[in-house]
């Protein structure tokens, strides 16, 4: 049985690189309670003022992540990359220290099936995830793309000209491209919703999802 974990739990992020700095400064915007930790006090001193609780601590000593109370998250990451072998060994420390959430970054496939092994519940590619989106960005059909973990993709892009001034259910962009536009954006306007008979002008952006497959076929149509 999976624990449910709170929406507002508190967050123990370890290792305070760009990705790690990153990740617990919007959880400390997003008003959750985070407890960042790095082995470098320059480090903990430097993102002393962004993040609201930042601590000086070795987490491949569980007696150390003991001391600052580990054991009492119930949500943590592991953002340290430049040791694979001190990613593991915190991973494991976690893992033994019974939190129920455990996130961690990855740096290769076969440190990501490791991380996964030893207990890790999520697994993050950020590297990865970030060369796929830019390669897709600078193809000039894509003004914004995520994929998930099934092969399930939303893109921002130019709507292509056969379903513009019509509604989307004349267009036949979902039977024909097996494409769904789940989001339109009229200038100087926030994006809306599509529904079935939303119009798309010449001067909209829209939001799609699908396969990657058939994301990358429908971008390639003509502009």
């Amino acid at each position: 049985m999976v624990e449910q974990i709170r929406g507002d739990a508190p967050v123990l992020v370890i290792g305070l690189g760009r990705f790690g700095a990153a990740c617990a400064g919007e959880l400390d915007r997003l008003d959750r309670d985070v407890l960042a930790i790095d082995e470098s006090l320059e480090l903990v001193q430097k993102w002393s003022e962004r993040v609201t609780h930042t601590v000086q601590a070795d987490a491949k000593n569980i007696d150390a992540l003991k001391q600052i109370g580990a054991q009492d998250f119930q949500v943590a990451v592991v953002a340290v990359g430049s040791s694979i072998e001190a990613s593991v060994l915190i991973t494991a420390n976690l893992v033994d220290l019974k939190v129920p959430q455990i996130w961690a970054k990855a740096v290769s496939q076969s440190h990501g099936k490791i991380l996964a092994r030893v207990g890790a519940n999520h697994v993050i590619y950020p590297e990865r995830e970030a060369g796929e989106r830019v390669a897709h960005l600078v193809s000039g059909r894509m003004l914004d793309f995520i994929r998930f973990d099934d092969d399930f993709v939303l893109a921002k892009m130019y709507p292509p000209k056969f379903i513009r001034g019509v509604g989307l259910n004349e267009s036949g962009v979902r039977t024909k491209y097996n494409v769904t536009v789940v989001g339109v954006k009229s200038p100087g306007k926030p994006f809306r919703y599509a529904e079935a008979q939303t119009v798309v002008t010449n001067h909209d952006l829209i939001i799609v999802s699908g396969t990657n497959s058939d994301i990358e076929r429908f971008a390639a149509l003509d502009r």
